[in-house]
């Protein structure tokens, strides 16, 4: 049985520290969800798998290359990799730029709800008859 999981424990070995913590998330994240939320994911993963396939494809051939069976699979294979590196490349700089724009859209809401604020009653109010 040690076999068996060998690949995976030289996988995850090979991933960075960021990729590894994504991962045993994610893990935990799945373990929680019900069996109609996997088959959604599942659904929702295959599609993108066939989508970036279909795109792979029109890569090729408006690229003009002409390759065989096992080049044309690490063709896919390769664009592939480019397009996550991409694609993670995309969403970090995004993320980046929406911390940037937060900070001051949550100074001007809290200058803005502080002057709404109503005070709080103090200990020096009216004696009560």
């Amino acid at each position: 049985m040690e076999g068996d999981f060998r690949p995976m424990r030289e996988r995850m070995s090979e991933l960075s520290p960021e990729d590894r913590q994504r991962f045993e998330r994610n893990a935990q994240r799945w373990m929680q969800m019900s069996p109609q939320e996997h088959a959604m994911l599942r659904e929702r993963e295959n599609y993108r798998r066939e989508r970036v396939r279909r795109e792979a494809d029109d890569a090729l051939r408006d690229s003009g290359l002409t390759l065989d069976a096992a080049k044309r699979e690490q063709f896919h294979l390769r664009y592939t990799q480019e397009r996550r590196k991409l694609e993670q490349a995309l969403h970090q700089e995004i993320e980046e730029k929406r911390q940037q724009q937060l900070a001051p859209i949550v100074e001007r809401l809290k200058k803005e709800f502080q002057s709404q604020q109503t005070p709080a009653p103090t200990a020096s109010a009216s004696p009560v008859k």
